[in-house]
């Protein structure tokens, strides 16, 4: 199965502790303090990889850590920085906190690089702290700790244009017609499990590259059949071609299968239908003369329906190349009226910022006149920022942080008790244990 999903831990390595010694040499016998600086611990790097095309190896090993740095040594030696660990990427990467599901980054366009997690800085040695009247003192910093961070990675595939369409109905056999691109055809569901691109060059206008997304089913939306799988690959295409047996060889209605495979792509991200789309009605050849509905008969149903909505529809055969060429260069006219910038998800997490928030402050107090407990700061303000408390997996980000930060606590030593009202900021919520 083609691996376009991992979920991976990542730590930076810890900043080595600063020395404590002192100078011992012969004929000075009160030397002065000469501990050495701790090591800068390493940080956690991605970088695109393009020899790399899927996520398969961080299926294997889910664990990473860089090097933390060494302690500082006598005679004001510096220890060691700790080694950069580089996570090797294939382009168009989503990386994304687990927990709150949020993007860090996309490794997409010009990021090719990206420091996800800095090391600690190394301690300083007691050598930085002598003064006038503390000539030799015991003390040196402890080194900055790690940074740990739970990723989820997201392949989205980079291409142009996205073809969709129920199993069987021709996706592979076009691809195959306008590109170098050679997926498994056969006739059944399911031949393609991964999704394939090709690159089609056209003799007087730009080339482009093209998608063929595994087969959608009615649910896919929901994680039925393999589709959903896939959904997210089609995430970055500005133009869909929607590929539908105008024939019905299968015994299923054309016009029905394209409302049920858009509604599908509406679930799972509304911004979908919004994208130029083409309706490519393929193996009208199979409708031959004396069939119960002619190939012409077909054709002008399909267009009353969807060309008012918007959706141009060509006829087409992938399997003896008939307008192909036609849909090919309306494709390109499309993508010619369009930006031509790569469709890039912006970053929503910073990990070193929310990481730091141990060191912002926060209030819990309660107010008499609203009969509330009020919990704000700016460690508070930060969290909610960062966190989809609609989701599953940031309402128990959300739990956690309330409980690792003593929130639930404090709040009972002021006398909240189960059905009181708690605020914070905008959100007001009914607390129980």
């Amino acid at each position: 199965m083609f691996a376009d999903r991992a979920t991976i831990y990542v730590r930076s390595g810890k900043g080595g502790d600063g020395h404590v010694s002192f100078r011992r040499e012969k004929y000075v016998p009160n030397g002065g303090p000469d501990g050495g600086d701790g090591g800068n611990g390493g940080s956690v790097i991605l970088k695109v990889d393009n020899g790399v095309n899927t996520l398969a190896d961080y299926r294997h090993v889910r664990k990473y850590k860089a090097g933390d740095g060494e302690e500082g040594k006598k005679k004001n030696c510096r220890g060691k920085n700790g080694e950069d660990i580089v996570l090797k990427l294939p382009m168009g990467t989503v990386v994304k906190e687990a927990e709150t599901d949020k993007v860090i980054v996309d490794m997409s366009g010009d990021t090719t690089e990206f420091v996800l997690l800095t090391g600690g800085k190394g301690g300083n040695g007691n050598q930085h702290y002598a003064t006038s009247t503390m000539q030799a003192p015991k003390y040196a910093q402890p080194g900055q700790p790690a940074k740990e961070l739970t990723l989820k990675l997201e392949l989205k595939v980079i291409a142009d244009v996205g073809l969709v369409g129920f199993p069987n109905v021709g996706k592979s056999t076009f691809l195959t017609k306008i590109s170098n691109a050679r997926p498994e055809i056969a006739n059944y569901h399911f031949t393609t499990l991964s999704p394939h691109l090709g690159v089609v060059d056209l003799k007087d206008a730009a080339g482009y590259v093209v998608a063929d997304i595994p087969g959608l089913i009615e649910g896919a939306a929901d994680g039925v059949g393999l589709g959903h799988e896939f959904l997210r690959h089609i995430e970055r295409t500005k133009v869909i071609i929607h590929i539908v047996d105008a024939a019905g060889s299968e015994g299923r209605d054309p016009i029905e299968d394209i409302y049920a495979i858009n509604k599908e792509l509406a679930l799972y991200n509304e911004e979908l239908t919004k994208r130029p789309q083409i309706i490519a009605a393929n193996k009208l050849d199979l409708l031959y003369e004396g069939a119960e509905i002619s190939r012409d008969e077909m054709l002008n149903k399909l267009k009353a329906e969807f060309e008012p909505k918007g959706y141009k529809v060509f006829p087409m055969s992938a399997l003896t190349g008939e307008g192909v060429k036609e849909i090919l260069y309306a494709v390109r006219q499309m993508l010619d009226n369009l930006d031509d910038k790569p469709v890039i998800f912006e970053a929503e997490y910073d990990p070193n910022d929310v990481l730091n928030l141990a060191s912002e402050p926060f209030t819990v107090e309660y107010d008499a006149e609203e009969d509330e407990y009020v919990v704000e700061g700016p460690r508070i303000e930060k969290m909610l920022g960062y966190t989809n408390l609609e989701s599953e997996k940031g309402f128990v980000f959300f739990q956690k942080f309330m409980k690792e930060n003593d929130i639930l606590t404090k709040l009972e030593e002021l006398g909240c008790n189960e059905g009181d009202t708690v605020r914070m900021y905008g959100l007001k919520f009914d607390y129980y244990k």
